[in-house]
């Protein structure tokens, strides 16, 4: 008896440090106008006032994990820790106005090593590339030996990723421009495998060239994904992700929702949230939708914005989902995404940034 509480608690012991990691590697949040943010538990998110980057729409950052900084990006530009831009950090080929204009995805074989997954604005010739990270250069400040190596091009402004079903490699997700097709890498400990795997489903991303913004999202379990599109469909769409396979299947439609930009799971992915701005930016609206029932009465309109434009979704650390505000000293936050309805209780002033200005992006991160 003694041997086996000694067992289980020693496996109870082991199980925490996973957990805490997962949510360490996200606890720094750098988006906007030189704007951040550090969780720490369930405790309100501390403003952090010493980033440097700019950027209207996406970002990413990269910690280990323990929670502690290495480096960050708006997908044009890479800062060290030391908040100066890296070696060999200028010129990568995403956009600072691109929705998901980066992602950082870890190298399942090494502790040092990461990729910046990049998307072209406006479904411009520079598509989807990655670039690679060394930590181990410069002291440990970091080089980026390698850049700008092309997957696919065009492509919409949308990047997601998520773990394989074996733990261990890690599935990024895409969009080609002017095409009904997801395209899928796999990243492994040999690196970024170039041939995508594709997936024909779902909505054409196409028109003007503006069409190509909104945002793609997995949700906490990997098991669905979520894409936005922004002009001329004007909707939601959710799917589901095989993650053994990487394949995408299964769409399901929400819309009407003009300028539809942000998507985000609630963390137990029973609920789907999106914002929409109305056309030409005409009522900024945050929307649940209930993914457990096949009712037409599933969308509810959680809240309104005081701005004319707010954007990204971001789930955090602390369970609650944090919302771009364009031009704003104040993020909109979900209070309790889990909750049905206006019950989740959307404050649009919702967290101060310490005096510095979201626009219309938040940091993504792998799932």
């Amino acid at each position: 008896m003694k041997r086996l509480s000694f067992v289980l608690l020693l496996v109870a012991t082991l199980a925490v440090p996973a957990r805490v990691y997962a949510q360490a590697e996200q606890s720094i949040w750098y988006f906007g106008g030189q704007a951040g943010l550090r969780f720490s538990g369930t405790a309100a998110p501390t403003p952090l006032l010493d980033g440097k980057l700019s950027t209207y729409e996406g970002s990413a950052v990269a910690t280990n994990q323990q929670g502690q900084l290495l480096f960050y990006t708006n997908g044009e530009l890479v800062y060290n820790r030391k908040h100066e831009v890296m070696l060999n950090g200028k010129g990568l080929m995403g956009s600072k106005s691109s929705s998901q204009s980066a992602l950082i995805v870890p190298d399942p074989g090494s502790g040092n090593v990461f990729y910046i997954f990049t998307a072209a604005p406006q479904g411009t010739g520079n598509g989807m590339r990655y670039s690679v990270v060394d930590m181990t250069r410069e002291g440990g400040f970091g080089d980026v030996p390698r850049a700008n190596m092309l997957l696919i091009t065009p492509v919409a402004e949308k990047l997601a990723a998520v773990r394989h079903k074996n733990g261990r490699d890690i599935w990024v997700v895409g969009h080609r421009w002017n095409s009904n097709a997801f395209v899928t890498y796999l990243v492994t400990a040999d690196g970024v495998i170039t041939k995508p795997i594709l997936s024909n489903v779902g909505s054409m991303n196409a028109g003007p060239g503006r069409n190509a913004i909104g945002c793609i999202k997995f949700s906490p379990d990997g098991s669905k994904l979520a894409t936005s599109l922004w002009r001329e469909s004007n909707k939601f769409e959710v799917f589901d992700f095989d993650n053994t396979t990487g394949k995408v299947s299964n769409p399901k439609q929400f819309g009407t929702y003009e300028e539809a930009y942000g998507v985000e799971f609630s963390p137990d992915g029973s609920k789907l949230y999106g914002t929409c701005n109305g056309k030409g930016g005409g009522q900024a609206e945050v929307w649940q939708f209930d993914l457990r029932t096949k009712s037409k009465d599933n969308a509810v309109k959680i809240g309104t914005s005081a701005n004319r434009k707010i954007g990204s979704l971001q789930l955090g650390p602390d369970g609650k989902i944090y919302v771009a505000r364009e031009d704003n000293p104040f993020l909109g936050v979900i209070k309790d995404p889990n909750a049905a309805g206006k019950a989740s209780g959307y404050v649009d002033d919702g967290l101060k940034l310490g005096g510095r200005r979201s626009k219309l992006g938040l940091p993504i991160f792998v799932r």
